[in-house]
């Protein structure tokens, strides 16, 4: 970990530089999911399922810095999440993880900030109504009333349990982790293949539960492996492991970091689905977010495993790292206002193809801050 430190300095000066910027332009509204040009532009308003990655990134410069400017900045967003949960703008997914727990749950750990707690245990009484009773599942996105919908989940849940498991250590009230705990153990079940691929998205049947069929979404192909799934895989498997200690979720978690390091070109970085890994040289677009995910994961499994393997996984993180230093984030282009470029959203609808992605920032300046700061608590 010292010699990834040693190698951060100028990447994490980099990357406040531009969110000192971000502030300015930005203040207490939202750039959007992904970059137009390099650029991000600002959306109308806090509605989407990445907004809560720009208060996490300053929440993180605020731990990188200590500067109370970047924890003001922060807590200013809270008003904006507690009025989306209150007013019900915009609820209808899963990833009320994502937005609540970086936005709110972060604010209360820091500041014991009674509207954020209360909003965040708002959202997770809002997921609980995603929960799919006959298959034990966290339903995935939109409206429940929709049969495309009913039944499906999808890889990213893994990430969005979190919440589940604040609200019940907060609240005392056990529903929240019971019902993560069973979700988590569907997807290592059924999500998770043979192989150690994973799926993008998945159904049970609505009525019975029982488990129909694995698609994708984002992916090349509904047998192929798309890259941020397999990262969201490994970090969010390792997530669940610690909060239930369940050795399956571990072994699961390891079973995807060790296909998603076979399955990398050369400097690290994987293509958008890791089908491409097969390909040789390929023109197929790397995606940026999904290696600053797996280095994530990466660096917390190896807390967990033996010498050996913990070995293996902290030197891929570093490598995977200086990759994305040197090639993928803007610390040569001050034109830019991302962290990090070269990323793709979903290449199949022609969405944030090599572009900047807010979730892509965030776990990049989360890796930074993993190694240049030992010791460091993640928020999840």
């Amino acid at each position: 970990m010292t010699a990834i430190a040693d190698q951060t300095g100028t990447a994490v000066t980099a990357a406040l530089r531009t969110i000192d910027a971000n502030i300015a332009e930005f203040g207490d509204r939202y750039p959007g999911d992904t970059t137009e040009n390099d650029r991000y532009l600002e959306r109308p308003a806090n509605t989407g399922w990445t907004t809560s990655f720009w208060p996490g990134m300053l929440w993180l410069a605020h731990d990188l810095t200590g500067d109370d400017t970047y924890r003001k900045a922060a807590s200013a967003h809270v008003r904006s999440f507690v009025d989306r949960v209150d007013q019900g703008i915009d609820l209808d997914t899963h990833d009320l993880g994502f937005l609540y727990t970086l936005s709110c749950v972060t604010a209360w750990r820091r500041g014991r900030d009674p509207e954020a707690k209360r909003a965040a245990l708002a959202a997770a009484d809002h997921l609980m109504r995603r929960v799919l009773p006959s298959a034990g599942i966290i339903q995935a996105w939109g409206d429940l009333a929709d049969p495309r919908q009913q039944g499906r989940t999808i890889v990213d849940s893994l990430m969005n349990t979190p919440l589940l498991f604040w609200a019940s250590r907060t609240s005392g009230d056990p529903r929240y982790a019971a019902a993560a705990r069973r979700h988590t153990a569907q997807l290592r079940d059924h999500l998770l293949r043979p192989d150690d691929t994973t799926y993008h998205t998945f159904y049970w049947d609505p009525a019975t539960g029982e488990p129909l069929r694995g698609e994708t979404e984002q992916g090349s192909a509904d047998e192929s492996c798309w890259a941020r799934g397999q990262a969201w895989g490994i970090y969010g498997f390792t997530l669940n492991h610690q909060y239930t200690g369940d050795p399956s979720l571990l072994a699961a978690a390891v079973r995807c970091a060790d296909y998603f390091l076979a399955h990398l070109p050369a400097d690290g970085v994987a293509h958008w689905d890791l089908i491409f890994a097969r390909s040789g040289e390929t023109a197929e677009e790397r995606d940026s977010s999904a290696a600053a995910i797996a280095v994530n994961g990466l660096l917390e499994l190896a807390a967990l495993v033996p010498a050996s393997l913990a070995d293996h996984y902290r030197a891929s993180a570093g490598r995977i790292l200086r990759s994305l230093i040197d090639d993928y984030s803007t610390v040569r282009r001050p034109d830019s206002n991302a962290l990090l470029l070269h990323g793709v959203y979903d290449k199949p609808k022609s969405v944030g193809v090599d572009e900047g992605n807010l979730w892509g920032d965030y776990f990049y300046l989360e890796a930074l801050t993993r190694v240049t700061r030992p010791g460091w608590a993640h928020p999840w």
